[in-house]
This record gives structure tokens, sequence and C-alpha cells, in this order.
């Protein structure tokens, strides 16, 4: 089977413009393209401030701010490609422009949900628990 490409910007995997969602998924910043058409509707994902659809174009040079908790990440748009592409590609199609404030308060958060127990302590106690509990204010 032969395969013929239309024109050059085909074979390479880059055209002008593509839907948001599909993009999304391209360069890896959701795992599956569904969950990243439900980010679009569930207004999570916005484009030079403004709310978009699933179905909305984009284009080089796009700035977009995904909400993804607790952070707000943003990502500047290098490239436009079709096809989910490896880790290492994808990385030329997008910068992240995330101030670091927004990876200190994500470090933060996964420290503040640590818990740390000795090996072979085994399970807390009953009291031991109440007094988890108590520190942590549930």
């Amino acid at each position: 089977m032969v395969f013929r490409y239309k024109s050059i910007s085909d074979k390479n995997n880059k055209v002008e413009s593509i839907r948001i969602d599909k993009w999304l998924w391209a360069v890896r910043l959701f795992k599956t393209r569904n969950t990243a058409a439900e980010a679009c509707k569930g207004g999570k994902v916005k484009i030079d401030g403004k709310v978009v659809k699933p179905s909305r174009d984009i284009k080089v040079g796009d700035l977009i701010s995904i909400q993804q908790t607790p952070i707000i990440k943003e990502v500047k748009v290098l490239q436009i490609i079709k096809n989910r592409v490896s880790a290492k590609l994808a990385v030329e199609s997008v910068e992240d422009i995330t101030p670091k404030e927004e990876y200190d308060k994500l470090k933060m958060m996964n420290e503040l949900n640590y818990e740390r127990r000795d090996r072979g302590v085994g399970r807390p106690t009953k009291k031991e628990r109440r007094t988890i509990g108590k520190l942590k204010k549930i």
C-alpha cells in the first residue's frame, strides 16, 4: 500500500489550524481527546482570557490557559500538529509559560497532604487516628 501526500505540510504532520481539543490531546496536555473536550466544555480552557468550545480553531502564537486543579497552566502554541506525537516531539509544539509560583503552589499542596510513617509500624490505633484527625482538623 502506497500513501501519497497532498503537500509537504501534510507529510510533516503540520497544518495551519486545528481544533483546540485535538491539539491539546496531540501535545499530551490531556490523556484523551474526550477529556480535552470535556475541559473545554467545562470552561477550564481559555484562549487569551476567553472560554472556548472544543471546536475552536487555534493558530500559532495563541496563549492558552488550562485550569488543572490546583494550578492554572499557561502554554503558548509554537506549532500546529494534527496527530498525537511522542513526548519528545510534543515539547517542540508547545511552550510552557506557567509562572513558577503555580508550580510552587502544587509542590506545597503535595507536601501538605503527605503523611510519613516509619516502616513496620503498621496501621494507626484508634487513639492515634483521633490525634491525627485533630491535627488535620477533620
